[in-house]
């Protein structure tokens, strides 16, 4: 196990305490289930596209073809995943103390929901979750499970085609998922920073929101991250490692 004995204890101490807990999990998390980081999954033969050809609406409607076979075969990656112990962790957690964590994610997998978190909040949304490319005319909506088989489906009335149910480059997040996010980190006595980088934003700026309200924040990754200097203890280690550690039997 990484993470020095002392630090643990302290960072134990922290939740123990703690009324209200934000955690934050970023790419990491799922790693270590098998499911590659976003810039991971550009490998074999998507190593030659940028990520913007695959992964905004431009790209998608460029070659709606490609970007769609791109995101069935990271579909099929998270299909075939198992929650790992980080993932189990934070759900026994939850169910032991009903209210006192807020789980906010990064990750566009199901494995949180999977592993018993069926509240977490998902800023990035849900890769296996499908919606219109353009916002459907007619009242009530046309389902897009209902679409014509294709690359990618598509309406079988207005031809509208159906798009991954995730954030691309240059969309906001969704409004009600960053709004929910941002009031648990302000409300926190303790935030708990898993497997994220801190590079990608707004969600790196929680951890900071946190510590202005007075919120004692653990960074808990493998390696430094961009956010280390709001934390007042960074573990050292996995998800899969450190989080029964942390969190059994509190």
């Amino acid at each position: 196990m990484s993470g020095h004995p002392a630090e643990l204890d302290q960072a134990r101490e922290h939740l123990r305490r703690a009324a209200s807990i934000c955690v934050l999990t970023g790419a990491g998390m799922s790693a270590e289930s098998g499911i590659p980081t976003f810039r991971d999954a550009m490998t074999g033969l998507w190593q030659r596209f940028d990520p913007m050809q695959l992964a905004s609406e431009e790209g998608f409607r460029a070659d709606p073809g490609r970007v769609w076979r791109w995101y069935a075969e990271r579909r099929a990656g998270v299909r075939a995943a198992q929650p790992n112990g980080g993932h189990r962790a934070l759900a026994a957690f939850a169910q032991r103390h009903p209210g006192r964590l807020t789980l906010v994610t990064q990750n566009v997998d199901d494995l949180h929901q999977r592993a018993g978190n069926a509240d977490a909040i998902r800023l990035h949304g849900d890769i296996l979750a499908e919606r219109w490319l353009e916002p459907c005319r007619r009242s009530p909506s046309c389902d897009p499970g209902r679409a014509l088989a294709a690359e990618p489906p598509r309406c079988g009335e207005c031809g509208n085609p159906v798009r991954p149910g995730v954030v691309w480059f240059g969309e906001a997040l969704p409004y009600h998922a960053l709004d929910a996010a941002e009031l648990a980190a302000r409300r926190c006595q303790a935030m708990l920073v898993v497997g994220t980088s801190g590079a990608v934003w707004p969600a790196a700026g929680l951890a900071a929101q946190a510590r202005r309200q007075g919120a004692v924040v653990i960074i808990v990754n493998p390696q430094p991250s961009e956010i280390d200097d709001e934390a007042q203890l960074c573990l050292a280690g996995t998800a899969a490692q450190l989080l029964p550690a942390l969190l059994d039997p509190l």
